[in-house]
This record gives C-alpha cells, structure tokens and sequence, in this order.
C-alpha cells in the first residue's frame, strides 16, 4: 500500500466491522488514512435511504469501500433467498447513488463469485460474466450484486463517477464466522472437526458428495487486493480477486482433518447440495492492472484460521468456568 496515497483520504467503509473489513480497516489505518468511518447497522441501516444519507453526511468520504453484505453458505442461501436479493441490492444500488449524488470521488464494489454462470469454464474469466445464469442455490445473492456491476457502469458512461468492481473468491481465516447456521464452507468444517475432537464424537456429518471445487483466499490477501485497487485502478470492468489455487471439498476436508488432528469417521449427505460444481479464477487481469497476487499459502492459512477458532473455543470455555454458581 502506498501510505502517501491514503494519508489525506476520508474513506467509508460499509461492513467495516465484520470479518474482512476489520482487516481492511486496520490497514487503513495503518496507511494512515486520514479518517475511516465505519457506519454500524445498529445506527444507519444501509437499506434505508436516510441512513445513507445521514452517514455520508457525517463521514464527507472521498473513498467509499463497499463490503457490507448479507451472505451464508448454501443453507442460509436457499432459507433466505427473497431477503438475501432485497438486502444486497437495496443497499447496494441506494448507496451508490447517493455516493455520486455527495460527489464521492471513488466507489469501490465488492461482489461475489456466486455472480459466475454455475457452469462457467475454469479458470473463470471476467468476460464470462454474463455467459449463463448463476448457481440456483445462491442465484439471488449473486444477481444482486452483479446489479452493482450494471451501475457502476452505466454511472460511469453517463455520469463520469469512478466505481470500480471487484470479484473475490471465498474468503477465509481468522476472525471468520463460524455459525453453523450462517457460515461457509472453511470454518463451517474446521468448526465441525475441532468440536468432534473436543466432545471425543465418534464421527461427523458433511452436506454433499465432496466432488465440487472451490477456490480460497486468505481474508489478508483480500484486504491488500481491495485496497491496491482502490489506489491504482480506475477501469470499468470487472476484476477478479484470488489464488488461481482450486482444491476439491473431499480434499479441503481432508487437511483440515489433518491440521485439527481429527480422527473420527466422516459421514456424506449426498442429498444436500453441493452448489456450484468448480469455482477457480483466472487472476492475470488483477496482477496486470494493479499489482495484485496472493501472498499467504493455502496450508499456512489454514493452520492460522484452525489455530485461532481453537484459541476461541478454549477462551470461551475458560470463561464460562469461571462464572460464579
């Protein structure tokens, strides 16, 4: 990161709270930013146009980063698709509007890989984008934030506003959700293996065949990623956000038994879903236009994100011991 860049800058970060934006503000500030303010959903509610409007008037932003979501793995994807579709594009597509409206200099989008055609061809490039409709399970998740890409150009050709568009692949590491009920795949897993081992379970049970392939990246990775595109990109199309390292479920679960010391039987429900069959990027466009490659090997982040769910669960568990009866 170029400090001298950010030094003077006032950047709004939406989802600032949450698992990548705490690292991504923490960078900021480390740059040197000039302000960051981070607007929580208990006092501005980003699907309410005065909120919005009240939060862009108290933070005066040249940046605005937009990470806030409302997202799930496949489970809370198919509960909640109709809120899953209104929430994203209802904050989303309001909040850019009134960007450009307060003259914010730069709005960067964050979307999804759950934008891709469900049969894309690997590696996914940009330009398939638009070549097929979206994995059923998570489709209105991912359309609502494609509709970001929409607008960030159509403003671009009609108003000169410089919103760029940013494609991360599942992110994962420390600090990441693990509720069952909400979580993705990486610690959903870890979170089943290292809780079996805890409470000596003799097996656990895992949604799917194991046959799909995702791809990973590690959540620091994407903080510097988002942050070198906010300073050094200000194109119209889409960029990608990964590792061009894709693994297969059976796989992934098969080091992360390794790397929690699991050692119980594995159950498959071939009847739940396994979502989109492949997911790996092609990230040259990311490396050519601002610098961007992945830092952090897969096996080591791994490790970091098994070590501090443990860290928690041990914290957690010391806690409740000393509640007093």
């Amino acid at each position: 990161m170029n400090s001298a860049f950010w030094r003077n800058k006032s950047v709004m970060v939406t989802g600032g709270a949450g698992f990548l934006g705490s690292v991504l503000t923490q960078r900021l500030t480390a740059a040197g930013a000039g302000s960051i303010f981070v607007p929580r959903s208990s006092e501005y509610d980003l699907r309410n146009l005065e909120a919005i409007r009240r939060a862009l008037a108290v933070s005066r932003p040249d940046i605005v980063i937009h990470l806030a979501a409302v997202v799930g793995g496949i489970g809370a994807n198919r509960e909640n698709p109709g809120r899953f579709f209104y929430d994203n594009a209802m904050m989303g597509i309001q909040l850019m509007e009134e960007a450009r409206l307060a003259g914010v200099a730069k709005f960067v989008t964050v979307g999804t890989v759950c934008s891709y055609p469900k049969f894309t061809p690997v590696p996914f490039r940009e330009e398939d984008l638009w070549n097929g409709y979206p994995e059923e399970t998570n489709a209105p998740y991912g359309l609502a934030k494609k509709m970001l890409l929409v607008q960030s150009q159509a403003y671009r050709q009609q108003y000169g506003f410089n919103a760029i568009y940013l494609i991360p692949v599942n992110l994962y590491g420390p600090g990441d959700n693990f509720d069952p009920a909400s979580s993705h795949v990486i610690p959903a897993l870890v979170k089943k293996c290292v809780d079996a081992k805890n409470q000596g379970l003799a097996s656990i049970e895992v949604w799917g065949t194991g046959s799909a392939s995702r791809e990973f990246l590690y959540v620091d990775d994407a903080a510097e990623g988002i942050l070198l595109a906010a300073e050094r990109y200000d194109g119209a199309e889409p960029v990608n956000l990964g590792t061009g390292y894709e693994i297969p479920i059976r796989a992934l679960l098969g080091l992360i038994v390794e790397t929690t010391g699991y050692h119980g039987a594995i159950s498959w429900d071939a009847a739940k879903p396994d979502g989109q069959p492949r997911r790996a990027l092609d990230t040259s466009r990311a490396l050519e236009l601002f610098g961007f490659r992945s830092r952090v090997d897969f096996r080591e982040g791994l490790r970091r994100t098994v070590a501090w769910y443990e860290q928690s669960t041990n914290s957690s568990h010391r806690r409740l011991q000393e509640i007093p009866l």
